[in-house]
């Protein structure tokens, strides 16, 4: 028999018909138009079938006719779930009310996110966002469109090539992309470029102002490589010299590294002591009891509560205590002596830059005493030795 439409929405049950004339029941639900089907015998005078709730009471005449009886198996569709809920009306007044409330919280506006902003404060940003109705608490139905709220914001902020706005639930985040203004340089006064220290000239570029030394030439601390006075004593310009002039200059170290190096080890024992933060106070949690590892790292790490962006003054604190163990190891008298070197030609980098270079180096004096290594090194380094110095007039000229 044909299977009726929509049997979730209109309910059906599951029946098992025994005892009496079975056939001549199916065959007068048939006579009668009564829909049945999925009937299946499934044992002498006992067979199963579907019948929709409509229908199930104009069974009991056909029953009384052929002596049979049926049970209930199993009640499928809306009508049966409705009358569950109406049992428990509070849990489905409840489900209702929370699909509501969810429906409402998702509704709003929860938080405006403004990225890609290095020059424009992001208060900036925020304030011109709200008289355009982008703000925490904000419905998104009273919102403009994403792309006129875009247009909009990109008018009202200076300094800004592209504004976009982009929603993700609850979140709305205002990407910002600035206009690159060339950077205004400020006046310099009329300065020369003199040596900061004793060395030999290699290499000199005059960008603005007149060379007065030449490569390979000696100069002294303080003398001018580059003036920044153009002409003759009757007729000159002052101008801010610039350029690039690198010379040799000699650096002598002292250098100790001793033989037998020290080293801390973690053995991989953590104990770990939490607070709670209340402003600036921690109270302790768990963790009670003496360390006791002999000797020890702690390591702290805070967890603050946030809402938004905001740091809430409560949180809570961990202070992970990790055993250690010092260690030594013997190094070679050739490693001391290439540790030590390596570490003075890092200061140098560090000091005069990483645009340093290395010429040589002179081992002036080398001693071994009490499991240490001592050396004395002159080192040959073409280094950058510009700096400026401001002309100073007199105040009769």
């Amino acid at each position: 028999m044909k299977v009726p439409t929509l049997l979730y929405w209109r309910g059906y049950v599951e029946i098992t018909v025994r005892k009496g004339h079975v056939e001549a029941f199916i065959n007068a639900l048939t006579q009668t138009g009564i829909p049945v089907w999925n009937v299946k015998p499934s044992s002498f005078q006992t067979a199963e079938m579907k019948v929709l709730v409509e229908d199930f009471h104009d069974l009991r005449p056909h029953l009384q006719r052929t002596g049979c009886r049926i049970h209930v198996n199993k009640r499928i569709g809306l009508p049966f779930q409705m009358i569950r809920l109406k049992r428990r009306r509070f849990f489905a007044v409840g489900l209702v009310l929370f699909f509501a409330i969810l429906f409402l919280l998702s509704s709003l506006v929860w938080e405006v996110k403004v990225v890609g902003n290095v020059k424009i404060p992001k208060e900036d940003v925020l304030m011109i966002a709200k008289q355009e109705g982008i703000y925490p608490l904000q419905w998104v139905y009273r919102m403009n469109h994403l792309d006129k709220l875009s247009q909009q914001l990109n008018r009202q902020l200076p300094g800004t090539a592209w504004v976009g706005v982009d929603r993700q639930g609850t979140t709305i985040t205002i990407q910002v992309v600035e206009s690159s203004i060339p950077e205004v340089r400020p006046l310099l006064s009329p300065r020369h470029l003199v040596s900061r220290t004793d060395a030999v000239i290699t290499s000199i570029y005059a960008e603005q102002g007149r060379p007065t030394v030449t490569k390979n030439s000696r100069v002294k601390k303080g003398q001018i490589l580059i003036s920044g006075l153009l002409g003759d004593t009757e007729n000159s310009q002052s101008v801010v010299a610039k350029g690039e002039v690198k010379g040799l200059v000699w650096h002598e170290y002292k250098i100790e590294v001793p033989t037998v190096q020290k080293y801390k080890v973690y053995t991989g024992e953590i104990k770990d002591r939490s607070y709670l933060i209340l402003g600036n106070r921690g109270v302790q949690l768990w963790g009670y009891g003496k360390i006791e590892y002999e000797k020890y790292d702690v390591v702290i790490e805070q967890d603050p509560l946030t809402w938004r962006s905001t740091k809430l003054p409560i949180g809570w604190m961990t202070e992970h205590v990790m055993e250690m163990e010092e260690r030594s190891e013997v190094i070679t008298i050739e490693e001391a002596k290439k540790q030590g070197i390596e570490g003075a030609i890092r200061d140098i980098m560090a000091k005069y830059g990483s645009e340093s270079q290395i010429i040589s180096r002179k081992v002036l004096h080398e001693n071994q005493e009490n499991g240490k290594v001592y050396m004395k090194v002159l080192f040959e380094v073409e280094e950058l030795i510009a700096e400026e110095l401001p002309i100073v007039y007199n105040q009769g000229e």
